[in-house]
């Protein structure tokens, strides 16, 4: 008797012990999908899928499923940011996009869905100043030195950027536009072969992120004239800002962020924002982001769809001015 009382009251507190294990878990323990999707509108090495991958273990752990990154690419990101637009807003597919998916392409290209309507902002992920560097032959150690270069000599002088209708390219052509220079614009496919010519010297500057850029600035065959963020940037803290030389419409910073369809619920939406938001805040991935030069900030879906309403009209001003197209 003594021994089947002993095991009514272990089996008592092995069941209140399993009551209170299921207790704690999250509230979100069971999240709506089996399998999330973290769609890449580029190609796997790139900023958006490093950021994508960035988020996988935390995710992971943090809304216990399973989750996974997808390349979907082509059309200047275009494609991958259709599929979301168009996906089931149950939130098991986001998107990874950035500025020129969410904002400029919209001013280019005859896009299916407009993602300004078709999406939903959920967090900011990154956000990476640009940096003007010329290659070491070029006589300028400042910017306004290699403007009054460009001057100087009209037709001579080209730029580089990863492809038209990128933000290195706009930034180019906003420096054409503000200070009347007569110079060419060079696109290539992608950043790594645009990088790789102007350290060649076969075209001699280009705006890029100061991330991909702090290896190449160390090797001597190039030099950071400005960056473009509106404070100085982490990783290049020697190098002034555009604003502090008196060129104010070039703050810019190439911003990344996740993204749902427009039709995903608010609670999804908060609960997507106040996990990645822990992950950002994490040491590992904190010190990553700082690395890339990141100047990225806690936000609300509220915070982060309100500063891309404020983006909207700067690109849509600059193609416009600037005559810039997808081709």
């Amino acid at each position: 008797m003594k021994i089947k009382h002993l095991q009514r009251i272990l089996a008592k507190i092995g069941f209140g012990l399993c009551c209170i294990g299921f207790g704690i878990q999250p509230s979100y323990a069971q999240y709506p999908c089996s399998v999330m999707k973290i769609i890449s509108p580029y190609p796997p090495g790139g900023a958006s899928d490093v950021l994508a991958r960035m988020l996988v273990p935390g995710l992971t752990k943090q809304l216990n499923t399973n989750v996974i990154v997808e390349n979907k690419t082509g059309a200047s990101g275009n494609i991958g940011t259709d599929f979301v637009s168009s996906a089931a807003g149950d939130g098991c597919t986001l998107l990874l996009g950035n500025s020129t998916g969410i904002v400029i392409n919209r001013n280019l290209y005859k896009l299916r869905n407009d993602p300004i309507l078709n999406l939903r902002p959920v967090v900011e992920v990154a956000a990476v100043p640009m940096v003007l560097y010329v290659n070491s032959s070029v006589p300028a150690n400042s910017v306004a030195e290699l403007i009054a270069l460009i001057k100087k000599e009209p037709g001579k002088y080209s730029f580089a950027s990863p492809g038209s209708g990128s933000t290195h390219h706009l930034l180019g052509e906003l420096l054409k536009l503000e200070q009347k220079l007569d110079m060419t614009h060079i696109p290539y496919r992608g950043s790594g072969p645009a990088i790789a010519d102007v350290l060649a010297g076969q075209v001699p500057m280009a705006f890029e992120s100061t991330g991909a850029m702090v290896p190449h600035l160390n090797s001597g065959k190039v030099r950071a004239l400005a960056t473009t963020g509106s404070v100085r940037a982490k990783n290049l803290p020697d190098v002034p800002t555009m604003k502090e030389l008196g060129y104010p419409k070039f703050v810019v910073e190439n911003w990344y962020g996740v993204f749902v369809p427009a039709k995903t619920p608010t609670a999804l939406v908060n609960t997507l924002n106040k996990e990645i938001n822990k992950i950002l805040a994490s040491s590992e991935v904190a010190e990553s982001l700082a690395k890339m030069g990141s100047l990225n900030s806690e936000q609300t879906p509220e915070q982060f769809a309100a500063f891309i309403k404020r983006e909207i009209p700067y690109w849509e001003l600059l193609v416009k001015q600037s005559g810039a197209t997808a081709d």
